[in-house]
């Protein structure tokens, strides 16, 4: 290194450039982390409903003075923070008001069959018009020629009542 003298210095100017990257690197991962209960929490609020009777989100209750947002809120942070999962404190919830409380139903049971449901009857009604459109295009032709067919006589008898009641040629 002698030979050279500012490779050292080149050196540790690298050095230092790693260095301080990874220390940002490091930071922005603990920074990561610390919102990561703060997404949580907002998640969770998203999958529940307030209970006062609102019929509003959890986190988008604006009800002024609302008796059960605070404690509700409450809960689902001590949830958090007492590291219960996603589900038991759903769960917890679910126990102490009932399913009326989730924000969605559930995908098992009764609420599979209100998830499946409309578009279900969505499905049958297209496919029911689609025969009915069906149905009528065939019977379309039919209709035409025997009103067509009727109204030419109707037309001639007509003109020919219309000839002797004027007098007319």
């Amino acid at each position: 290194m002698a030979f050279f003298p500012g490779r050292s210095r080149l050196f540790s100017s690298r050095i230092a450039r790693i260095t301080q990257a990874l220390l940002v690197a490091a930071v922005v991962c603990f920074s990561l982390g610390a919102t990561d209960s703060t997404a949580r929490f907002n998640e969770l609020g998203g999958k529940l409903m307030c209970t006062c009777g609102c019929a509003q989100q959890l986190m988008g209750c604006d009800h002024v003075g609302c008796p059960n947002r605070g404690g509700e809120m409450d809960q689902l942070r001590s949830g958090i923070a007492n590291g219960q999962s996603d589900k038991m404190i759903l769960d917890g919830f679910v126990e102490q008001w009932g399913t009326t409380v989730l924000a969605a139903p559930t995908l098992q049971g009764f609420d599979l069959v209100a998830w499946i449901m409309p578009f279900a009857v969505a499905g049958l009604a297209l496919l029911g018009t689609i025969f009915l459109v069906r149905h009528w295009a065939k019977q379309q032709p039919k209709l035409a020629a025997g009103v067509a067919g009727g109204q030419a006589q109707v037309d001639d008898a007509m003109q020919t009542r219309i000839r002797r009641e004027t007098e007319t040629e």
